[in-house]
């Protein structure tokens, strides 16, 4: 999967959103899960047919597996284009198989049963990607809130994403990272959203278009980073095995490092 670093949730039953929010991200989530009540989600569905959004740059957040409102969703999914679907909630790796080969999965461990399986789901073939949500996650547990009083995640937090983001990277997916729900923060969300790119996380995804340049800034690497990777990489060649480079040992990691700058770079 490569959409870009800036994935921007929008309602579903807020259409004429739509467009504006595809245009100012990466790539749009059309979510009709949380951010649609329930006695507007029938609306929502028909939104999402007579919309006509590039569906390469379209994700669709559907409804856990097992209700009738994922059955629904699938079923609406099915008159259009989009087939690129979130599952929420995601808990069974049985459910998840038997899920329409004809749609690519990003699979939202969010619960403790979900990050509990999540190597399970990650070598699910119909899987592509594999993300996570903190505040579901805590609800699970019986928590009230995923963050610090300093606004830092508590480390059930922690662990939970980086156990989603090792998965991923065991199965070769890849992985996105939890939304920052505070808007006025941006603090905060640029260094974790820089935190999350040189951690090997593919993309953030947001809830608010003021939130889409910070992130983009964050997973780009600055020029020193560019100049470094191009450098020891032009170094490498006339190099065999471990070697220095400007007084630092350079070795297969290390140039492995450099690739995924430059790879970053031209995004």
């Amino acid at each position: 999967m490569s959409l870009g670093p800036a994935i921007l949730f929008c309602p579903a039953d807020r259409p004429e959103r739509y467009a504006k929010a595809l245009e100012r991200s990466d790539a749009v989530i059309l979510d009709l899960e949380d951010a649609v009540a329930p006695d507007a989600k029938a609306a929502a569905r028909g939104a999402v047919i007579e919309s006509e959004l590039d569906p390469d740059r379209v994700i669709v957040r559907v409804n856990p597996p097992g209700t009738d409102d994922f059955v629904s969703d699938l079923a609406t999914l099915s008159q259009t284009d989009y087939r690129r679907i979130m599952v929420a909630k995601c808990e069974s790796p049985k459910r998840l198989q038997r899920i329409d080969q004809r749609f690519e999965v990003i699979a939202l461990c969010e619960t403790a049963k979900g990050v509990a399986q999540v190597e399970r789901i990650a070598a699910l073939g119909n899987v592509s990607a594999l993300m996570w949500g903190a505040e579901d996650l805590v609800a699970s547990i019986g928590g009230t809130s995923s963050r610090k009083p300093n606004g830092r995640y508590r480390d059930i937090a922690r662990y939970a994403r980086s156990r989603v983001l090792l998965a991923a990277a065991a199965r070769g997916k890849a992985a996105i990272d939890a939304v920052h729900l505070d808007i006025s923060d941006t603090k905060r969300l640029a260094i974790e959203a820089a935190d999350a790119a040189a951690s090997g996380f593919v993309a953030t995804a947001c809830i608010h278009p003021s939130q889409v340049a910070i992130i983009r800034d964050a997973y780009r690497p600055d020029d020193k980073a560019v100049a470094w990777a191009d450098a020891v990489l032009t170094a490498a060649e006339g190099e065999r095995g471990v070697f220095t480079y400007e007084g630092r040992m350079v070795d297969e990691p290390v140039l492995r490092h450099a690739r995924a700058v430059l790879r970053r770079a031209a995004r």
